[in-house]
């Protein structure tokens, strides 16, 4: 919960996306296990805080999980030149006990149809890879299996990180088809 008495502590980490940066607080924003990805301000119409960083012309995407946010700029910004500015709009919505979501933004329920699959595989991606793309500041959703192909959706840094296809292929399609032989390949939606 967001009180405005509550000091709040940012700091940084790099993530192997270079246009993320993950701004970490002393506090959870967001519902434990619950991700919000902002791809753009139209997006961001019931997260305060996400609007007030795409007025930065360099923001071009927020996402928020946890305790953190991060943040992708374009590619012509340099992190040194700006992340002290989006760190102070971050500070200073957080002080002023201004909430990261409003009341609309609401998560969909899921899961209410799922087959014994699709259960096996959301389970495998919960313990093993959520934790680590986490860590890097993003997020992964299982989006749907069809035919042999998982879908998954990437999202935070993970979304246009350089680095997404080998994880996405060398890690999460090699552990999900030695662990359930049906699956043959994992795509990801929406990047």
């Amino acid at each position: 919960m967001i009180t405005k008495d509550r000091p709040v502590h940012i700091y940084l980490e790099a993530n192997p996306n270079p246009n993320s940066l993950k701004f970490v607080l002393n506090f959870m924003i967001v519902p434990e296990a619950e991700a919000f990805d902002f791809p753009d301000l139209e997006s961001a119409e019931h997260a305060p805080l996400a609007k007030k960083l795409f007025a930065l012309s360099f923001v071009k995407r927020v996402f928020y999980m946890s305790n953190f946010v991060t943040v992708t700029k374009d590619e012509t910004s340099e992190w040194t030149e700006i992340q002290d500015e989006i760190r102070n709009v971050i500070k200073d919505h957080l002080e002023n006990g201004e909430p990261v979501l409003d009341t609309m933004a609401q998560k969909a329920p899921s899961g209410e149809n799922d087959t014994e699959l699709d259960i096996r595989i959301k389970s495998i991606l919960d313990e093993y890879i959520k934790p680590a793309v986490e860590q890097d500041g993003g997020a992964i959703q299982y989006h749907s299996f069809n035919e042999g192909v998982v879908k998954v959706l990437l999202q935070g840094s993970c979304s246009g990180c350089p680095s997404s296809t080998v994880t996405l292929k060398a890690g999460i399609e090699n552990l999900l088809k030695a662990m359930i032989p049906e699956v043959k390949s994992v795509e990801a939606e929406g990047i």
